[in-house]
């Protein structure tokens, strides 16, 4: 019963760090447009990292290794069938005031922090308080970036600032549920592996396919620069806590 509450307290911290937008709500209007665009340009850089050099590392060093790259194809092909079904069903001869990259980011950040919960939960029951406690806080320091570039991906893809924190969060908790699955079945963990797989290939789909060409939309060369900039900022945050936490 105490991993179990230590293990809630790990889960709900880490989804409570999907609320950091908060800082950016007293942005003027103006002011928030200007910087949307280095959140792109940072989100991008962050989900390519997460998932070249967090998840896809994981899912080959598992037992499942050899079909890893089959869910990393089955998750960019998800994601193509889910933004079309999107696109159909709220769109559909009309301009749609929300980009389809908004749905799809809260789904696959969904996965990707159930996962985590997953993760922790089984952490703590095989490898105690020590080992559960380092790997949430490591998975605090790679939250931290990506969560504040999904803020400005929902508010920059027609979002309210307050509806991106409620949809963030709501996205940020699937982490408790993930925790609780694994201590109801631990034998899970090993469908969490090719799930970490999947929502790599959502994450690479996500940046290169709806993102980037955001990026593209603004051809000025000094804007230009800045989005490489921010791709290259988030890639390199990614790497650097990746080394920092050896997780």
């Amino acid at each position: 019963m105490n991993e179990l509450i230590a293990t809630l307290v790990s889960v709900t911290t880490i989804s409570l760090i999907s609320l950091t937008g908060i800082v950016f709500i007293g942005l003027k209007e103006n002011m928030l447009k200007r910087i949307l665009m280095l959140f792109v340009g940072f989100s991008s850089g962050t989900l390519l990292g997460s998932a070249f050099l967090d998840l896809l590392p994981e899912a080959i060093n598992s037992d499942f290794g050899g079909t890893a790259f089959y869910y990393v194809i089955i998750g960019i092909v998800s994601f193509f069938a889910l933004e079309k079904f999107l696109y159909w069903r709220h769109c559909h001869e009309e301009e749609c005031p929300v980009h389809m990259f908004v749905y799809l980011n809260l789904v696959g950040d969904g996965i990707h922090n159930f996962i985590d919960g997953m993760i922790i939960a089984a952490t703590y029951i095989i490898g105690g308080y020590q080992l559960g406690f380092a790997i949430t806080l490591a998975v605090i320091f790679h939250e931290i970036p990506q969560e504040i570039g999904d803020f400005g991906v929902l508010i920059y893809g027609g979002f309210t600032k307050k509806k991106a924190l409620i949809y963030n969060f709501v996205s940020a908790i699937t982490a408790i549920l993930g925790a609780i699955t694994t201590y109801l079945v631990l034998y899970i963990q090993s469908v969490a592996i090719l799930l970490v797989a999947f929502a790599a290939g959502g994450f690479i789909y996500i940046a290169a396919t709806d993102l980037m060409p955001e990026l593209h939309k603004r051809t000025r060369a000094s804007i230009s620069i800045v989005q490489f900039l921010t791709i290259m900022l988030g890639i390199g945050l990614m790497a650097y806590l990746k080394t920092l936490t050896g997780a």
